[in-house]
């Protein structure tokens, strides 16, 4: 038994349909970079300028501010 449906649009058509679809709604593509968080060392930079942030005055009471309003219930 044979279906008459058309094979599948290469992914490439797709995709680029899909982004002019955007385009036309007023969209444009971005690319950001952000920090890998798997990389070696992540963990204890990000504690290193913590510390520096608690110890700086001026930060502190955006820091406390932060740490009453955050919702971290079950993350630890």
């Amino acid at each position: 038994m044979s279906t008459n449906t058309p094979p599948p649009k290469p992914t490439r058509e797709r995709v680029e349909r899909h982004r002019e679809t955007l385009r036309q709604a007023g969209l444009r593509p971005l690319q950001i970079w952000v920090p890998d968080t798997r990389v070696k060392g992540f963990a204890l930079e990000c504690q290193r300028q913590s510390t520096i942030l608690k110890a700086d005055k001026p930060e502190s009471d955006p820091l406390d501010w932060i740490e009453q309003v955050s919702d971290d219930e079950g993350w630890v």
